[in-house]
C-alpha cells in the first residue's frame, strides 16, 4: 500500500496539535501558581520540549518501538539516533500509510508532555538541577517501558491490555509519579495563594482542549471512522465532565468558579483518553459524568488527607486516567474498536485492564519515589526553606515574570 497523503496530512496536523499542548500546559500551570513562581513552573514544561526530544531521538524511540527484551518490558537500541529509518519508510511496513518518521515525531510529542504533567504536583519545591535529572531518569525507567509494553508490542500488549491514547501510558503514570513526588518532598512552607492569573489558566486550558483532538483522534494514525469517533468522544467527555464538576463545586462552594470548570474539563479529557477510539459516543457521555464525579471527590479526598499536590495532578490525571482504563474495560464496544468490555459480556478483558492498571500504579509510584531518593544523594531535590519563601523565579532562574 503506497503512502496515503490524506492520512499523512492529518497526522502532520495531529502532531502539531499535540506539540502545542505542552506550551498550553505551561500557561495552565503558570496561571494557577503564585506570581513569584510563574517562570519556574513554565520553564519545567518548556525545557521538556528540548530535553525529551533529544532523549527520544537518541534512545527513546528505539527502546519503545524496536525489538523486545527483558520479557517484553523494553525494546533494544537497534534504532538509536534513528539509525536505519529512511524518509521513504512507512510505519507498519508495506501496509503502512504514513511515513515512519512522522510516527516517530508524533510519539515524541507524547514523550514531551507526559513528564511535564507531573510538575504541577510539586510546584514551589523542586530545584531545577534535580528536575533535569528526574526528567531523563523518569522517562527511561517509567515512561519508555510502558510505551513499549502497551504500544510497542510488549508484555501488556500480549496480555491484551488496550490504551487508545494514554490512560495508563500518560495519565496514570504521571499521576502516580505526582503522588510519590508529593509524599517525598512534603508540604510547601508558604501558603498557597491560589491562581494568580485566571486568563492564563483559560488560555492554557483552551490550548490543551484544542490539542487533545490531535492527542486522541490522532492516535488512530489514519483518517477513518475510528478517527471520527475518537474526535467526537473527546468533545463529549470534556463537556460532560466540565459541567458535572462545575455543578458539584458550585453546590459546595456556593459560587460557580471558572477555574473549577476548567479543571473539570481537563479531568474529562484525561478520562476519555484511553477509551476514545474504543467506545460509543453514548458511553463517552457516561465517562464524562463519571470523570466529573470521581475526579472531583478524589481532589476532595486529597485535601482531607493533607497531601500538597499543588495542582491536583494525581486527582485529575492519575485518577482520571485510571478511571478511563476501568471504564474502557466495562464499556468497550466491538462495533467501534473490535473489543467488547464487561457490559457486552467480556469479563476477561475487564480483568486484564485492571491487571495492567495495577502494574502501572505500583511501578510508577515505586520507581518515582526511589528515583527521588537517589537524586537527593547527588543534588538536593527540594529547594531551601529560604528560597521557597523568597521569589523562586529570581532564586532559580534570575528572572521575573512581572516587574513591579
Amino acid at each position: 500500500m503506497p503512502l496515503d497523503t490524506g492520512d499523512t496530512g492529518f497526522m502532520l496536523i495531529a502532531t502539531a496539535l499535540v506539540m502545542i499542548m505542552t506550551p498550553g500546559l505551561a500557561f495552565f500551570y503558570g496561571g494557577l501558581v503564585n506570581k513569584k513562581n510563574v517562570l519556574t513552573v513554565m520553564m519545567q514544561s518548556y525545557v521538556s520540549m528540548g530535553i525529551s526530544t533529544i532523549l527520544w531521538v537518541s534512545v527513546g524511540y528505539s527502546l519503545c518501538f524496536s525489538g523486545d527484551t527483558l520479557f517484553g518490558i523494553i525494546g533494544d537500541l537497534d534504532m538509536a539516533f534513528l539509525i536505519g529509518i529512511g524518509p521513504s519508510d512507512l510505519y507498519g511496513g508495506a501496509e503502512g500509510t504514513i511515513p515512519l518518521l512522522l510516527f516517530v515525531v508524533y510519539q515524541m510529542m507524547f514523550a514531551v508532555i507526559t513528564p511535564a504533567l507531573i510538575t504541577g504536583a510539586f510546584v514551589d519545591r523542586i530545584t531545577f538541577k534535580a528536575y533535569l535529572i528526574f526528567l531523563v531518569a523518569w522517562q527511561i525507567l517509567v515512561y519508555y517501558p510502558f510505551v513499549h509494553m502497551i504500544w510497542g508490542g510488549g508484555m501488556l500488549a500480549d496480555w491484551g491490555v488496550l490504551d487508545f491514547a494514554g490512560g495508563i501510558v500518560v495519565h496514570t503514570l504521571a499521576g502516580m509519579a505526582a503522588l510519590a513526588s508529593v509524599i517525598y518532598v512534603g508540604k510547601r512552607k508558604v501558603q498557597d495563594t491560589g491562581a494568580h492569573n485566571v486568563p492564563f489558566v483559560a488560555i492554557g486550558a483552551a490550548l490543551l482542549w484544542f490539542g487533545w483532538f490531535g492527542f486522541n483522534a490522532g492516535s488512530a494514525l489514519a483518517v477513518n471512522e475510528v478517527t471520527a469517533v475518537a474526535f467526537i468522544n473527546t468533545q463529549i467527555a470534556a463537556a460532560f465532565a466540565a459541567i458535572t464538576w462545575l455543578l458539584l463545586a458550585w453546590y459546595n462552594d456556593e459560587k460557580p468558579s471558572f477555574v473549577e470548570l476548567l479543571i473539570g474539563m481537563i479531568a474529562g479529557l484525561a478520562t476519555i483518553t484511553p477509551a476514545a477510539g474504543f467506545v460509543t459516543p453514548q458511553s463517552a457521555m457516561i465517562i464524562g459524568v463519571a470523570a466529573g464525579l470521581v475526579c472531583y471527590y478524589a481532589v476532595v479526598f486529597r485535601k482531607k488527607k493533607g497531601l500538597d499536590d499543588a495542582l491536583d495532578v494525581w486527582g485529575v490525571h492519575g485518577v482520571g486516567g485510571a478511571l478511563g482504563i476501568v471504564m474502557l474495560g466495562v464499556l468497550a464496544s466491538e462495533s467501534i474498536g473490535g473489543q467488547n468490555g464487561l457490559y457486552h459480556g467480556d469479563q476477561t478483558f475487564f480483568l486484564v485492564q485492571l491487571a495492567g492498571l495495577a502494574l502501572a500504579c505500583v511501578w510508577a509510584f515505586a520507581f518515582t519515589y526511589g528515583m527521588l531518593m537517589l537524586i537527593d544523594k547527588v543534588t538536593p531535590v527540594k529547594v531551601s526553606d529560604e528560597a521557597e519563601q523568597a521569589d523562586l523565579d529570581m532564586v532559580l532562574h534570575g528572572e521575573a515574570a512581572y516587574t513591579e
